[in-house]
Parts: C-alpha cells; structure tokens; sequence
C-alpha cells in the first residue's frame, strides 16, 4: 500500500499517526474538537489510501452493468454511486464507489482490494471492448464532512463543487485537475476532494485554510458508528449479505440480472436473513474488542446471539457505542446482551443513534 502523500504535514502538526507502516492518522489532538467541527462545520480525512481502478472502452458501461450490483448503464455522465461486486451467493466481494465519465468509469476502492478487484472482473472479459487500469498512483482522495463541507470546499475549488449527492465533476485549480464528487462520509453528508498524489498537500492546507479541521480514524469511527454506517474489511466481508450490512443504497433491486442477484431479490421479497447490523450503545466506555461475543439468556441457557465488528466511543451518549451483527428475533431496540463472558452489557439503539438521542449541549469532556 503506498504511503500518504500528506504523512510529512500530519507529522510535521504533531498528530497521533498509528505504528503500522504506512501509518494511519488517528487524531490531530482534539477529537471532542474534531467530532464537534463534523457536526457544526466540516471536518478533513486523510483518505489517499484509497484506489482508484479506471474502465475504459465502448463496452465499459454494459460490462460493469451486467456484473455490479447498481445500476450502471442508467447512470449518468457525472453521476456516481455505491456499487458492490457480489458472489454467485449473492455475498459481498467488493464495494466501491463507482463514477461514470465521459470516456470511462472510475472505481474508487480500498488499495487492499484494488488488484483483487481487478482480477475478478477480468474473469468475465471475453470479447468486450473494455481495457482496465489501476491509476492508484494517480489518486489521493480527500474527504470532507459536515453541514459546511460544501461550502468550504466551493471557496477553496469554485462554484463547480457538487452539492447532490451522487453527482461528481472535474474542475481545474491551481495547476491541477480535482475530482470532486458529493457523498456520504463515515454515514455523514460530505464530499470527496482529489487533486492527485503531487497537489495533495497544496488541496489539504487550502482546505484546512478555509476553516476545515483536520481529523482522524477515532472521530471516524465515531461518526459511522453513530450512523450504523458499515466499514468494508472491519463489519463487511465475503461471508455477509448486502442487506445484513445495511448496504441498501449500493444495489438495486430493479435493473435485472447480475452476479447474485437471484439470492439478493430472494432474500427482499422472502426475508430470511439470518443476521442484521445494529448499534448496541455499552454499560461501559472501555474499548470493546472486535469478535466479542454477544450472550443472551433464554430458557436458563446463554446463547451466542451476535458479535461485535467495530466499536467507538459515542459523544451524543457518552458512552461506549458498538456495530455488531445479531441474529434475527432478537434485533428489537432495548434488547439487552452480555458482552463474551464478562459482567458488562450492552443494549440495542435504534439508528442513526445521534439523531434518535438527546442533542448535545455544552463543552464535551
């Protein structure tokens, strides 16, 4: 995975990077300041870890329409959406975000998936005109959320920033050419902001200029947590169905057949999912681990109910907040589990949590 373009500014600010290589920016100091920037203004991501996989040719827009899940031969010029490449058991393999461009159609996904992504959609290659590229190097997207991103973002780049989410431009500054596209962040309204790997750092100070704080992976986390927003690699991978992670907006169920899709319409119009994603807010603010287990006592017995696949500590309740999977019967809010086999529980909240909680007043702790 290549290192962020902008690791020399966030050392350089003193922020809290993790030990991995490369490192992930968690914090630049504040995160009550950085949470509280994501709900009033806007706050900045470093999100240049992401890839960017380009299809290109006469065939393109077909090819993918027949293999995706959303629909991407209506789609158009300038449009963008969720999209995800499913198994043949209608399981999740892939999700990205797709754009739809005068000449080609860019995939914007984790750069740990992007060569695997690349390889699975060249199984179906036969006779189609359609020539795909990784443009990694090229990509060093920035994102923006909050009530203020867009206006921010249109006094730093111009009048063409995108306000609709799902629509997305091209627009010249500075020497440079900045894909911007309208869309959700970490489950909040925002916007993605990419200038390449060489304009990165020039893009992130004028932003931070404009009044955007720079923020991290815990006031992330916190955000789509709150939201029940999934995260690809943490609560979604090859073994979950589209709608057991809430990923309603990245598949149709109206364009017709592509990978999956048989088990996908199934499962909407029979039900039968076995699990679904919840919130579960916890008697405690200690991290809860990732796997943790979910008990219920029925009948006299513990049952193993769900489990735990991101956590976060949650503001709105000032308490700790988890997203885990919980088996179906048992997804009512206000039911109570034991987390693995300790004292603590934790209770289901209905979603998004901020807007279904108090409104936080005065200076967080």
């Amino acid at each position: 995975m290549n290192r962020s373009p902008l690791l020399d500014l966030h050392r350089a600010a003193g922020a809290r990077l993790t030990q991995g290589d490369p490192p992930e920016l968690l914090t630049y100091g504040d995160v009550p300041a950085e949470y509280r920037a994501a709900n009033e203004g806007a706050v900045l991501f470093d999100a240049t870890e992401r890839a960017r996989v380009v299809a290109r040719g006469a065939d393109a827009p077909s090819f993918l329409h027949r293999l995706l899940a959303n629909d991407v031969r209506n789609l158009a010029v300038g449009g963008a959406q969720r999209n995800l490449l499913l198994s043949s058991k209608g399981k999740v393999l892939f999700e990205f975000e797709l754009r739809r461009g005068e000449s080609e159609v860019e995939l914007e996904i984790a750069a740990s998936k992007a060569k695997a992504l690349l390889a699975a959609l060249d199984l179906y290659l036969f006779s189609e005109k359609v020539t795909f590229a990784d443009e990694t190097e090229l990509a060093a997207p920035i994102e923006l959320a909050g009530p203020r991103a867009v206006e921010l973002a249109r006094s730093v780049c111009g009048a063409a920033v995108p306000a609709e989410p799902g629509r997305w431009t091209t627009i010249a500054w500075n020497g440079a050419t900045v894909r911007a596209s309208a869309r959700a962040v970490a489950g909040a309204s925002g916007l993605m902001l990419d200038a390449g790997a060489a304009h990165a750092q020039a893009l992130w100070n004028a932003l931070r200029a404009a009044g955007a704080v720079p923020a991290g992976r815990i006031v992330r986390d916190i955000l789509r947590v709150e939201a029940g927003a999934a995260e690809y690699g943490l609560d979604v991978d090859e073994n979950v169905y589209p709608q057991e992670a809430r990923l309603e907006p990245a598949f149709s169920l109206t364009k017709g057949c592509y990978i999956g899709q048989e088990v996908v319409a199934k499962i909407d119009t029979y039900g039968g999912l076995n699990k679904r994603l919840v919130a579960l807010k916890v008697a405690h603010d200690d991290p809860v681990a990732r796997g943790t287990r979910l008990m219920k006592l029925d009948e006299g017995e513990w049952r193993d109910l769900g489990v735990v696949t991101s956590w976060a500590y949650s503001f709105v309740l000032d308490t700790g907040l988890v997203l885990a999977y919980v088996k179906r019967r048992h997804q009512k809010a206000g039911t109570e589990f034991r987390l693995g086999d300790g004292p603590a529980t934790a209770v289901i909240v209905p979603l998004p949590v901020r807007a279904n909680a108090l409104a936080v007043t005065g200076e967080f702790e």
